[in-house]
């Protein structure tokens, strides 16, 4: 493993890279940085290192095969600003769920990959404006495009820290993310976790079902993030 000399250090600037695993030809991660950043995982395969650790087993068992970890510097002469869009652009193109990366690219779930439908979404929707109680519960930390409308009610049913008295009368449940509507349900019941949060306060969840279309299509992918005001940190939003 030869570090690069401060001649070529120079010369590349930032830069974004593929580790390969030589048996298959796939990617199994990708990464910026800059100076010898491209050796340094090679090298953190042979020590002790708690993070990225499937990254790090891959790496070890390639290694362990006699074999090498292939590189390939996918660009260079990059600004830092640059490679954080081409390294984010890379892992949306192979898949997170295909490499060895902890996190997706840098502003992902903002600029990241999206289906044209999406971008309408984003940028066209109009402003919910809501007829009955409704209760907003932001589930943007769990969400991903394309998610399954199972997956998508398991988390949104969640473990939330809500007012009981207030639910009570809440007739709709909307799943946020990003600040749009991305489901919307009729609640049947909230039912106690058995656990509390940090703060003490108990924790619930609610069964229901999805609205008829006559209300979903009142409020499905509308904006909600008027809600959220800068700073606001309640994943959970009541209105009417």
């Amino acid at each position: 493993m030869n570090k690069l000399s401060q001649s070529t250090i120079e010369k590349l600037g930032y830069y974004v890279y593929l580790l390969i695993e030589p048996r298959t030809g796939q990617s199994f991660y990708v990464g910026k940085g800059c100076g010898n950043r491209i050796n340094h995982h090679l090298l953190g395969a042979l020590e002790i290192n708690k993070n990225e650790k499937e990254k790090i087993r891959t790496i070890r068992d390639i290694q362990s095969n006699g074999l090498n970890v292939g590189i390939v510097i996918l660009r260079h002469g990059l600004t830092e600003k640059e490679a954080f869009e081409v390294e984010s652009a890379m892992i949306d193109f192979l898949g997170k769920e295909n490499l060895t990366n902890l996190v997706s690219g840098h502003h992902a779930a903002d600029r990241g990959l999206m289906k044209l439908e999406d971008i309408k979404i984003k940028y066209e929707t109009e402003d919910a404006v809501f007829e009955e109680p409704v209760i907003l519960l932001n589930v943007r930390n769990q969400f991903s495009r394309g998610i399954s409308a199972s997956e998508l009610y398991k988390i949104t049913k969640g473990n939330w820290g809500v007012d009981l008295n207030r639910v009570s009368n809440i007739t709709i449940v909307c799943a946020v993310a990003l600040g749009i509507v991305r489901e919307v349900y009729i609640p049947k019941a909230w039912l106690f976790l058995g656990k509390v949060n940090k703060k003490g306060n108990k924790l619930y969840y609610f069964e229901g079902k999805i609205a008829p279309q006559k209300i979903r299509e009142k409020y499905l992918h509308k904006s909600v993030a008027r809600f959220w005001k800068k700073g606001s940190r309640s994943p959970i939003k009541y209105e009417g």
